[in-house]
């Protein structure tokens, strides 16, 4: 019994000496990296620079932009210039059978210049509805840029914790292989049975089909970071929580979402844009009064004419009151006010959509907080359980399969505490994010802020040009 005793110290000894090896190695190479580890921050701030997904969205917004000068062109006055010119052949009959042939070259060139006076507020309308289309899609865009830092948080977290799972389960796969090990030796010495044997071999098994599952988890989530971020994850700094930029209760989480996110103010402006557009639909009823000028030279050849030339110039107002289409412009007008009614029927939606976001999403951060204390607990309780039945086991009053379940429990607690860290880290961006505030400014990221105004205000007054501006 004694011996026994001796030979179960000695595998404690040996264990712990392992554990400290490893224990040692994982902070040199901690240490070695931490110089060069990246930061959640610096992941953010380079998904904001170079993610497609938003990349896109922002050029559909520079497009967008676009619509406000087109619809301000109703103002402008229209210009066209025209130039004919080409050989005709004539051939007369005179009295007498004479017959004379000649050829002439004509030709004409003319400018007209057409300005619209009136036209039933339609050019008002439409300026107003483009305008309003792009502050919708500044939201849009502004909601796109929210979806792209939250994948960008959760691919981080993703590979942050696999990481930490991996070295996990090779910890564990060290513990079982070293504990098989010492098994075999104490069957040698007649000091087991071959079922401890074979109990650890299972679980050494069981421990190398968990690291290769840890492995391939870990090797998708770095690919899903090089997508979302744009670069290959090295060695990752932890993640901090946003609890500083949360609201303080869930009442205000609500009101902050049904204020201020993109997809509820995208939604309102898109009630703006229906309801003018009717106004837009109804102007087709309106007169339409137009002023135009024009000038115009014409030489002709032909020497049977009374002149070789002629010059013209020309101012006309013309007033055009549609009385009926066919019922077109009706129809439109009807049309535009089930847009209307629709946009409305969406707005109520996307609302109750943000409140329920906001709902889920602080449970889930107040959820989140309870299950990361209650995994440090169950580690705490497992490391204790543990030591104690290697205690035990030392003096004879535990198995094998004792140590090794004890084992299995301290791992199995150990990788809830890892995703309930990266849940507690996802939900709190998550919040952020269900309120309308996940952005470059309230994070405070290293990196320019991109400002849709700035191309609106490039664009807004051009005339002409097919440059587009910033050479975008």
């Amino acid at each position: 019994m004694i011996g026994r005793a001796a030979r179960v110290s000695d595998v404690r000894r040996r264990l712990l000496q392992t554990g400290i090896c490893l224990g040692v190695m994982l902070c040199v190479d901690f240490a070695a990296s931490a110089v060069h580890a990246e930061s959640l921050p610096e992941a953010l701030a380079k998904a904001y620079q170079t993610n497609p997904a938003l990349n896109a969205e922002r050029a559909r917004q520079r497009a967008t932009d676009e619509n406000v000068p087109q619809a301000l062109t109703g103002y402008r006055p229209q210009i066209a210039a025209t130039l004919s010119a080409g050989l005709q052949a004539v051939r007369d009959l005179l009295p007498n059978n004479v017959v004379r042939t000649a050829n002439l070259k004509p030709w004409q060139i003319g400018l007209t210049v057409t300005q619209t006076l009136f036209n039933g507020f339609k050019t008002a309308n439409s300026v107003r509805v483009a305008e309003l289309q792009v502050q919708s899609g500044r939201e849009a865009l502004r909601n796109v840029g929210q979806g792209v830092l939250l994948d960008a948080v959760t691919a981080y977290t993703n590979v942050l914790a696999n990481q930490s799972l991996v070295e996990a389960q090779r910890a564990n796969v060290a513990f079982l292989r070293e504990t098989q090990a010492i098994t075999q030796k104490r069957l040698n010495a007649g000091d087991v049975t071959p079922t401890d044997t074979a109990q650890a071999e299972a679980r050494l098994n069981r421990g190398l089909a968990d690291l290769n599952a840890a492995e391939i988890s870990l090797a998708i989530s770095q690919a899903t970071y090089a997508q979302v971020i744009g670069n290959a994850p090295g060695q990752l700094r932890p993640a901090e929580t946003t609890d500083r930029l949360l609201p303080r209760n869930r009442e205000d989480a609500i009101g902050l979402a049904f204020k201020e996110h993109p997809a509820v103010m995208a939604a309102s402006y898109d009630v703006d844009v229906a309801s003018t557009t009717i106004r837009v639909a109804e102007s087709s009823l309106m007169p339409n009064v137009t002023v135009q000028g024009s000038v115009s030279r014409s030489r002709d050849s032909d020497p049977t004419l009374g002149t070789f030339g002629t010059d013209q110039a020309s101012i006309i107002g013309q007033l055009n009151q549609p009385i009926y289409d066919g019922g077109m412009a009706a129809s439109q007008t009807r049309q535009a006010k089930e847009v209307a009614a629709q946009s409305r029927l969406v707005l109520d939606q996307v609302r109750n959509q943000a409140r329920t976001a906001a709902i889920s999403a602080w449970v889930a951060n107040e959820g989140a907080k309870t299950a990361v204390s209650a995994s440090e607990s169950e580690v705490r309780a497992a490391n204790v359980a543990l030591q104690g039945v290697q205690r035990e086991a030392a003096g004879g009053q535990r198995t094998t399969v004792d140590v090794l379940n004890a084992q299995q429990d301290l791992i199995s607690a150990r990788a809830r505490l890892i995703g309930a860290l990266r849940d507690r880290v996802i939900a709190s961006y998550s919040l952020l994010s269900a309120i309308g505030r996940l952005d470059v400014k309230t994070l405070n990221l290293n990196t320019p802020d991109y400002l849709p105004e700035v191309h609106y205000h490039q664009v807004r007054d051009a005339w002409h040009g097919l440059r587009t501006p910033s050479g975008q």
